[in-house]
């Protein structure tokens, strides 16, 4: 069952249910991705109809931000709660471990995909990591060869929106991958370049706010959540007048 907020359709699922999917995609004949829109990625979205359409037609589309959830709230279509991208990243690794399927590890600047592949080797014992690359690339080619030559069955693409989204819903089907996953900033975390908020302010909703103390030049984007909500409210206001 998906739920739509501001043109974008969301999947209403626990964290576990979402990793569950995401485990049996995985395990499935067909190629699919995941998308793990913010309000941030909504609003680009909303201004973009093809990406809108992108994220749409993702076999899983999960709630990534907290102005989301509360967003849905307001409009009267409420989910279930966050499911953070790295959440569902890391309880599909979870999975993964000792299976024996295949994942590839894309994004970042170069060496941070090597360095998150080398701790989670060590988090998750039996889990197998095939290759890497950076997110430093022109052509698509070489790196659509390397995760087909690498057999990868699930790929972690963490370019950034608009383009991660964009280049698996592009590229995806010509890896030979079953499971690809838009994760942003992930492979940051898991190199240990960036820390993560403590797991009170993941329960409590405040990880964006965490983040803005420890990086001040996210202001500008951060700012634009209340305005989200302001427009949430004024959808909903509009249809109820309808």
């Amino acid at each position: 069952m998906r739920n739509e907020i501001m043109g974008v359709s969301f999947d209403d699922l626990t964290l576990e249910e979402a990793v569950r999917t995401g485990e049996a995609l995985a395990e499935g004949p067909d190629f699919s991705y995941v998308v793990t829109p913010n309000p941030e990625i909504v609003n680009m979205a909303r201004q973009a109809e093809d990406y809108k359409t992108i994220l749409n037609q993702a076999a899983l589309v999960l709630p990534d931000g907290i102005g989301v959830v509360y967003a849905a709230r307001i409009l009267g279509r409420p989910l279930k709660g966050r499911v953070p991208g790295i959440d569902f990243a890391s309880g599909l690794l979870d999975r993964l471990k000792g299976t024996q399927r295949r994942l590839f590890l894309l994004g970042a600047k170069p060496g941070v995909a090597e360095q998150a592949a080398e701790n989670l080797k060590q988090r998750y014992p039996g889990l197998v990591i095939c290759g890497t690359h950076d997110g430093y690339f022109q052509d698509a080619g070489p790196v659509v060869e390397a995760i087909r030559a690498a057999e990868a069955d699930v790929v972690f693409v963490c370019l950034g929106a608009p383009k991660q989204e964009r280049w698996m819903a592009r590229y995806g089907p010509q890896t030979g991958a079953r499971l690809m996953v838009g994760l942003g900033g992930v492979l940051d975390v898991y190199a240990g370049n960036v820390k993560r908020a403590p797991e009170v302010w993941q329960k409590a909703g405040m990880e964006w706010l965490y983040r803005l103390l420890h990086q001040p030049s996210r202001f500008g984007r951060m700012a634009k959540l209340p305005l989200f909500l302001v427009e949430a409210a004024r959808e909903s206001r509009k249809k109820g007048s309808a």
